[in-house]
């Protein structure tokens, strides 16, 4: 898949879920997929610092 087919069905669900959801429970879906996201960046940033922390002890 590349980056216009990967938007776009990143669209299509977006524009799904949105048609089938309350605005509160749009908004609720909306905060808790951006702390998802924040989340999974600090494991991944967490994670390439430790692995350079391991090469450089080596």
């Amino acid at each position: 898949m590349n980056a216009c087919e990967l938007t776009a069905s990143i669209t299509a669900a977006a524009n799904a879920l949105a048609c089938q959801l309350s605005d509160d429970e749009l908004t609720l879906l909306a905060s808790i997929l951006v702390q998802l996201g924040d989340t999974l960046v600090t494991i991944a940033t967490q994670r390439a610092l430790c692995e350079k922390l391991n090469e450089n002890n080596k």
